[in-house]
C-alpha cells in the first residue's frame, strides 16, 4: 500500500475497533457470557472458504467462540433451514452467519429470513433491513456498508450535506449504504445518488460527487477523469484480474483505478487493505452487541 497521508488504512482502523471491543468482551465474560458465533458454509466455493477462515481467525483473536458448520454442495433447502433452526435455539450462540453465495437450489432470501433477527449479525433479515430504513438503531446493520461509515467517521470525513454517489444497487452494499448515509444525524445527512447498469452518464454523476462508494464489481471502473479534485473514495469492489507477475497468475483489485486517482483524492481506501478488514470488524461488533442484548 502506498505510504500517503490520504490513504485510509482499513487494517489500522479495524484493529482500533477490535481493541475497543476487547473491553466489552471482557465485561461480558465477567458476567458469565462468552460471545458465540456460528458460521454456515454450503459447498466448497474457494472465496467463501477464505472469507470464513478470516472471520474465524478474527473471532479467536477477540475471544469470541465460533463454530463452523460445513454442508455439502447438494444440501437441500430444507436441510439448511433445519440447521438454522437448531442454531437459533442454541443459547450459547449469539450470532449466525450464513456465507453467501449459496448453491442454486437454495433461495438466499428464505435462508436469511430464517435466522432470528436477534442473531442476524449480517443484517440481512427483513426486520433488520426495515429497522435500517426507519432509522431504528436497535437493529443490526450490514457489515460492509457499516464499515464504510466507520471509515468515513474515523477519517474525519464530513458527510453532512455531502453529495454521495454510490455505484451499485445491491442488497448487501448499495441499498443499505444509501439508507445509512441519508439518515438524519451528524454522521450521515448526505444527499444520495445511486448509479447502476441502467444509469445514463455515470461519469457526470461521479464528477459531482464529494464522496464515491464504488460497489459495482467491475475492475478499475472508476477512472481519474471521472472524479473531481478532493473527492473521497471508498472502494468496496473485489475483482480478480490476470497478472503474470503474481505467483497465482492473478491478483485482486478494486472498482477504482487507485494509482491514477490517489493523487486527486483527499481520502481513498486501498484495495485490499481498506474496506475488507472493516467488514470483519463490524461482524465482530454486531456479535458482541448481540451477546450484550441477550442479557436484557
Amino acid at each position: 500500500m502506498p505510504a500517503s497521508s490520504n490513504v485510509v488504512d482499513g487494517r489500522a482502523i479495524a484493529a482500533q475497533i477490535q481493541s475497543e471491543l476487547s473491553v466489552r468482551v471482557a465485561a461480558l465474560k465477567g458476567r458469565g457470557v462468552t460471545p458465540g458465533l456460528a458460521f454456515v458454509r454450503v459447498g466448497e466455493d474457494p472465496a467463501s472458504k477464505v472469507y470464513v477462515g478470516r472471520k474465524e481467525k478474527a473471532c479467536a483473536e477477540l475471544g469470541i467462540v465460533s463454530e463452523t458448520h460445513i454442508l455439502p454442495e447438494q444440501t437441500s433447502e430444507a436441510e439448511l433451514l433445519a440447521l438454522i433452526a437448531r442454531l437459533n435455539a442454541a443459547t450459547h450462540l449469539h450470532g449466525i452467519l450464513v456465507q453467501a453465495p449459496l448453491p442454486r437450489q437454495i433461495r438466499e432470501s428464505l435462508v436469511f429470513s430464517a435466522v432470528l433477527p436477534t442473531k442476524d449479525v449480517d443484517g440481512f433479515h427483513p426486520v433488520n433491513v426495515g429497522k435500517l430504513m426507519l432509522g431504528d438503531t436497535t437493529g443490526f446493520k450490514p457489515c460492509t456498508p457499516a464499515g464504510v461509515v466507520e471509515l468515513l467517521i474515523r477519517s474525519g470525513v464530513k458527510t453532512e450535506g455531502a453529495e454521495v454517489v454510490i455505484l451499485g444497487r445491491g442488497n448487501i452494499v448499495g441499498k443499505p449504504m444509501a439508507a445509512m448515509l441519508c439518515q438524519k444525524g451528524r454522521t450521515a445527512n448526505s444527499t444520495i445518488t445511486i448509479c447502476h447498469s441502467a444509469t445514463r452518464d455515470i461519469k457526470a454523476h461521479c464528477l459531482r460527487a464529494d464522496i464515491i462508494v464504488a460497489a459495482m464489481g467491475s475492475a478499475h471502473f472508476v477512472k481519474a477523469d471521472m472524479v473531481k479534485p478532493g473527492v473521497v473514495i471508498m472502494d468496496v469492489g473485489v475483482n480478480r484480474i490476470s497478472d503474470s507477475s503474481a505467483k497465482s497468475g492473478a491478483r485482486l483489485v478494486g472498482d477504482v483505478d487507485f494509482e491514477a486517482i490517489q493523487p486527486i483524492a483527499s481520502k481513498i481506501t486501498p484495495n485490499p487493505g481498506g474496506v475488507g478488514p472493516m467488514t470483519i470488524a463490524m461482524l465482530l461488533q454486531n456479535t458482541v452487541r448481540a451477546a450484550e442484548q441477550s442479557l436484557g
